[in-house]
């Protein structure tokens, strides 16, 4: 693309196209936030005024976090993140049935379990990966022969990062606890955009964090169904009921809940269709390219497609000097030349998988943000493909 066509970033407002990566923090948010750094400053543990004060903090931002998901206020565990959450659910289900020594997860999973499922593998632990179809959605066939009595945990997302592509972890959630094992479910992705009751479903264990969903970064929940013993990862003191030491962040739980009362009441259905018509205008303006997830199950705000013959990474190189933010599979891989695991899981082509990108939406995205990307991303990818990819049509197979 020439230079003249780019301009300068500075000549228009960026548009940020990668929300499954981080949020920006909701100002109602960070006003929440900012006493607790300052006038209200108390250790939660503390008997004292000014600790109770801020005890009162988290209990109220706990009945928020609680009531986005539908649980009750005792299920609820403040973390440091995802990730950490991530890791304290799968443990303790291992630890919860000793006997038990297997691990079902899936392919698509996000290097939070991946990487603790490869430790935990190699520490003795059997892990059975679960395959997607090309659409991301999951191998139910495959899942179930994946279940017997030797499995303690089984650990699917509830949308993948990459795709947005939907798992129904209800029903694998009951299909879990028909053999005896718990079900975590990583909700990243999930909270804030998809409606969640975990009480209407066996969901034992469910994991998020804030800044998806416009909170600070640095916060996290652990669901932990009621009844379930947690064994904490880090030992210390008795915060969070015995299942998390350390004091607490105040200022990022409160932060959180009220990140977590604004989501609840969002409406995602605009987002949903500003995500249709983005893909649309590209299909129609943008030769061999597809999008790639489950056009039937798939998050609101999320797109994911892959462009035959042009370079993911120098697509995003150009999409950025023209103050357009977007990724390349997920951002815990952002600088791989090599398609993402999440792609090659799909048996998505490898001329195709080079050349994929995900546009995930905010949930203030505006109509203006969809015509600056129609406008600039065409010639991009014309400008990077040889000239014998520039008519290749998609194969069926991967269409949704």
């Amino acid at each position: 693309m020439s230079e003249a066509a780019l301009g300068t970033v500075a000549d228009r407002p960026p548009v940020y196209l990668d929300a499954n990566a981080t949020t920006p923090v909701d100002p109602a948010v960070l006003e929440a936030m900012l006493p607790y750094f300052s006038a209200i400053f108390g250790n939660p543990s503390s008997q004292h005024a000014a600790g109770r004060q801020a005890k009162a903090a988290l209990a109220e931002a706990r009945a928020r976090v609680a009531a986005l998901i539908g649980a009750t206020e005792g299920e609820i565990v403040f973390t440091s993140g995802g990730t950490e959450s991530v890791n304290a659910a799968i443990r303790t289900a291992l630890e919860a049935d000793p006997k038990r020594k297997v691990l079902v997860t899936t392919a698509v999973e996000h290097a939070a379990v991946r990487a603790l499922a490869d430790r935990l593998e190699a520490q003795g632990i059997v892990v059975r990966r679960v395959p997607v179809e090309g659409t991301g959605a999951l191998d139910l066939d495959a899942f179930e022969a994946a279940l017997d009595e030797d499995v303690a945990v089984v650990s699917a997302m509830w949308a993948n990062n990459e795709t947005g592509t939907i798992f129904p972890v209800a029903e694998l959630a009951e299909k879990a606890k028909a053999v005896g094992a718990l079900f975590h479910t990583d909700a990243v992705q999930a909270a804030g955009k998809l409606r969640i009751d975990v009480a209407a479903t066996a969901i034992d264990l469910l994991s998020f964090s804030g800044h998806k969903l416009h909170g600070p970064k640095g916060s996290g929940v652990l669901y932990v169904r009621r009844g379930l013993k947690v064994h904490p990862l880090i030992a210390g003191g008795r915060q969070e009921r015995g299942r998390r030491a350390g004091t607490e962040n105040v200022p990022a739980i409160v932060g959180l809940g009220v990140a977590a009362e604004i989501a609840a009441q969002c409406d995602l259905s605009r987002v949903q269709g500003l995500r249709d018509r983005l893909e649309a205008e590209l299909m129609a303006r943008i030769p061999a390219a597809m999008v790639l997830g489950d056009r039937a199950a798939r998050l609101p705000n999320t797109s994911c497609i892959a462009f035959a013959g042009a370079d993911a990474e120098a697509v995003l190189h150009r999409l950025d000097r023209a103050g357009i933010a977007a990724a390349s599979g997920a951002a815990c891989s952002a600088g791989s030349v090599e398609p993402s695991h999440v792609l090659r899981a799909m048996a998505v082509p490898d001329t195709f998988a080079r050349g994929a990108i995900r546009l995930s939406l905010l949930r203030n995205a505006a109509d203006a943000d969809i015509s600056r990307v129609v406008a600039v991303l065409p010639e991009i990818v014309a400008g990077l493909r040889p000239p014998c990819r520039r008519s290749q049509s998609a194969p069926e197979r991967l269409h949704a």
